[in-house]
């Protein structure tokens, strides 16, 4: 009975004191960038903020031309930027132009 109290505590108390799947994402947001730009060679495409209830958060999406990579990141205030979503085949939308002069 004991010992299946004892490694029944030991289960619990272990999966209590893991990290959070999320913070395995998470680092400091110069950590995060300088990762970006050496080893997938991204840079900074746009961003913006998001408002809540709590604090705004910067909300920002890094690609790269030459790789075809690009990766979603969100900044808290305090520094802290965790990649939401990463990928390949990133493309720009351009704006639908009509070409000036009369129609033929």
């Amino acid at each position: 009975m004991f010992k299946r109290l004892l490694s029944t505590c030991i289960v619990f108390g272990m999966a209590a004191t893991a990290p959070p799947a999320w913070a395995m994402n998470c680092a400091d947001r110069s950590v995060v960038i300088e990762r970006l730009q050496s080893k997938f060679s991204e840079t900074l495409t746009v961003g913006g903020l998001q408002n809540n209830r709590q604090a705004s958060s910067l909300v920002e999406i890094w690609s790269s031309g030459e790789t075809g990579t690009f990766t979603i990141l969100v900044t808290r205030p305090n520094g802290i930027s965790c990649v939401v979503a990463a990928g390949t085949d990133f493309f720009e939308a351009l704006p639908d132009t009509t070409p000036i002069g009369t129609p033929s």
